[in-house]
């Protein structure tokens, strides 16, 4: 899906200022169809390495002031209709290895959460089915301390390995990774390759039923089946995000082809012909609603990257 570039966004040129890789460099590459929303423009490049060798490489040999933004499998991501400028860096199928060790996992930044579950189950290890609750990808589970149905990564996570922007490769614990509520005190330049999960012991069936209970729960209470994108905002304490949003009369609420869903308020939906403009009007629009109703100041859970149409970019 990268491989027929859209029309020009970005100056021609950044490409050759990058150092010389084994995987690919793909300019003015489109992002849209890489996220659940379905909206936003191209990455100036797109980077997928062929390993951690190649990765480490090219993070040594790319000037500081180019900007690196790192993409998972876009569930929980909102590109802005500008695009995004500098490098965005997709790990591949290089990243998504699970390898069952005793009663721990060893898997890729880039293995999706469900598969990780599944392999547990497998291993009839326990403590991971809340995985299988979660759209998208190990890396992005761990840089928000990604949580559902009684389960956080904080739970489980034993190492973490990471490569930063001078291209070192680190293994570090939890405590480094400084996990609570849907953050990551982690080094913000880092980049998640792999970590090593801890299950326990556990009945298969007794797994089995629970990931069953958590996909016929998501299937009643989310509208998993709309371009949406997960959770919208954070919890704040104390509070449930999709009460306050329901209080503040934003169920149903529409910008554009933004809607908050009907089924569950803390769900943004694109109904099919939205602007990753009006998703985020949206998304302030319940913010402000919220405030002015509770006094409360509702968190982005989605992350937003890129620029507007109008900002333009000076790289």
């Amino acid at each position: 899906m990268f491989q027929n570039p859209s029309p020009s966004v970005f100056k021609e040129g950044l490409a050759t200022r990058l150092p010389d890789v084994r995987g690919k460099l793909l300019p003015n590459a489109p992002l849209k169809d890489s996220t659940w929303f379905r909206v936003g423009g191209p990455a100036e490049v797109l980077f997928k390495p062929a390993d951690t060798e190649d990765l480490a490489h090219f993070l040594k040999n790319t000037h500081t002031s180019i900007p690196l933004t790192v993409l998972g499998v876009g569930s929980n991501i909102l590109v802005r209709d500008g695009g995004v400028p500098g490098v965005v860096i997709k790990l591949g199928p290089t990243f998504s290895s699970i390898k069952v060790e005793d009663d721990t996992l060893r898997v890729g930044a880039s293995a999706l959460d469900l598969n990780v579950a599944r392999a547990a189950r497998e291993a009839s290890l326990t403590g991971l089915e809340f995985l299988s609750g979660i759209p998208g990808s190990i890396g992005g589970a761990l840089r928000m301390n990604a949580g559902a149905y009684g389960g956080e990564m904080r739970h489980i996570v034993q190492t973490v390995t990471a490569v930063d922007r001078q291209g070192r490769i680190e293994t570090v614990g939890p405590e480094i990774m400084g996990l609570t509520y849907r953050h990551c005190a982690a080094p913000a330049d880092w980049l998640f390759i792999s970590t090593v999960l801890r299950g326990a012991k556990g009945d298969q069936d007794e797994i089995t039923a629970r990931m069953k209970d958590i996909q016929e729960s998501r299937t009643t209470s989310q509208p998993i089946k709309e371009r949406t994108s997960g959770s919208t905002f954070a919890n704040p304490t104390g509070h449930k995000a999709w009460e306050l949003i329901d209080q503040a009369g934003c169920r149903g609420l529409r910008i554009g082809g933004a809607m908050i869903s009907e089924k569950h308020c803390n769900f943004m939906i694109n109904t099919g012909h939205a602007s990753a403009e009006d998703l985020e009007m949206l998304g302030e629009e319940v913010r402000k609603r919220v405030k002015e109703k509770s006094g409360l100041e509702l968190r982005w859970e989605i992350r937003i990257i890129g620029i507007r149409k109008e900002e333009g970019t000076s790289i």
